[in-house]
């Protein structure tokens, strides 16, 4: 069986071990001090980022990790927005452990009930089944009023952390839900760097490579799969709890297949196979975004911005098949070469 493809550059490159990992200590240190230095907007643009970039994260342990393709991803972060905007009290600020637990309970239990129907399909199928089950959980939200239907519904008063009558969280305070989610962020990464370097990770590079040899070495794929598709809800419910939580309203358009579709895009444009390629996708995605829409730059031609947005995704893709995080890894290669004196 093929080994899992490595997303770190060759092992003969020390000194970029060591550089990356300073770069990264670095852009950490920059991130969580943008709050105490930038204006309120940018914190706002860079904490969407962060948001955005959990999500991709979700969906990049199924697509690049597992080479499950799923269009029914929204659901799950729908469900985490929605969650604490329906439990949340009008009355008193809600508790944010409690709150977002119910909201990774509640994606947890509906992406368990959905991995058990689909997860023995493959291909074409797993990926039209997943996009029934996702806007199946966008009609509920879009045609009941158990979510508030079209209308959405608002969270008046964020969540926050308390021990006794000390406040250790509050997300009414842009400043903290910013280092909140940034730290969330990291952790995960973190978290699932070691589940994916674990035997349970291996197996899943297994599933992806060919999931038929697997079997036949005696694995029992199923499982596998059922308990990633799980732990990727409950990270994209995180993420959709966050949402809820900065924006302060949910609607039904965080459910629909649109914003499966975005998140996938995201995942392409970093580079499938890395995490870090997912975060590489979600700042492009937003940053085209950001780029297309600005009146200053385009004038009038801004109010259709899809138009470039799109056309800058086509190009992007075709020019980085392999997306964002590869093409930095290709240049340092040829940077590690050129200084062994042109060895390869």
């Amino acid at each position: 069986m093929n080994a899992v493809p490595a997303s770190l550059p060759p092992s003969g490159l020390p000194w970029f071990r060591l550089s990356r990992g300073a770069f990264d200590a670095g852009l950490l240190l920059a991130l969580v001090a943008l709050p105490l230095l930038a204006p309120g907007w940018q914190v706002d643009l860079v904490l969407k980022v962060l948001v955005l970039a959990l999500f991709a994260v979700s969906l990049e342990l199924l697509v690049g990790h597992t080479g499950l393709v799923s269009l029914g991803h929204a659901a799950f972060f729908g469900i985490g927005a929605y969650v604490p905007a329906l439990l949340a009290s009008d009355s008193e600020p809600g508790s944010l452990l409690l709150l977002g637990g119910a909201a990774m309970l509640a994606a947890a239990g509906y992406a368990l009930a959905v991995g058990l129907l689909t997860l023995r399909s493959q291909g074409i199928y797993f990926i039209m089944v997943t996009l029934a089950f996702g806007q199946m959980a966008y009609h509920v939200a879009h045609d009941t009023k158990l979510a508030g239907g079209t209308d959405g519904i608002y969270l008046y008063l964020r969540p926050l952390l308390a021990v006794g009558s000390a406040t250790l969280v509050d997300t009414e305070d842009r400043v903290q839900l910013y280092w909140l989610v940034l730290g969330t962020l990291v952790a995960a990464i973190g978290c699932l760097n070691l589940v994916l370097h674990s035997r349970f990770g291996r197996a899943l590079a297994g599933v992806r490579v060919n999931e038929t040899r697997m079997r036949a070495t005696g694995y029992a794929t199923y499982p596998y799969k059922v308990a990633i598709f799980v732990l990727a809800a409950v990270l994209a419910a995180l993420a959709g709890f966050f949402q809820t939580v900065k924006d302060g309203f949910v609607s039904p358009e965080s459910l629909s297949w649109h914003q499966s579709g975005a998140v996938l895009v995201m995942c392409i444009l970093g580079g499938l196979g890395s995490l870090r390629g997912a975060v590489l996708g979600a700042v492009a995605f937003v940053g085209l975004q950001e780029l297309f829409q600005s009146e200053a730059l385009f004038g009038d031609f801004a109010r259709h911005w899809q138009l470039g947005f799109g056309l800058a995704i086509i190009v992007c893709v075709a020019l980085m098949p392999r997306g964002l995080v590869h093409l930095v890894g290709d240049a340092v290669k040829r940077l590690g070469r050129a200084s062994d004196g042109g060895q390869p």
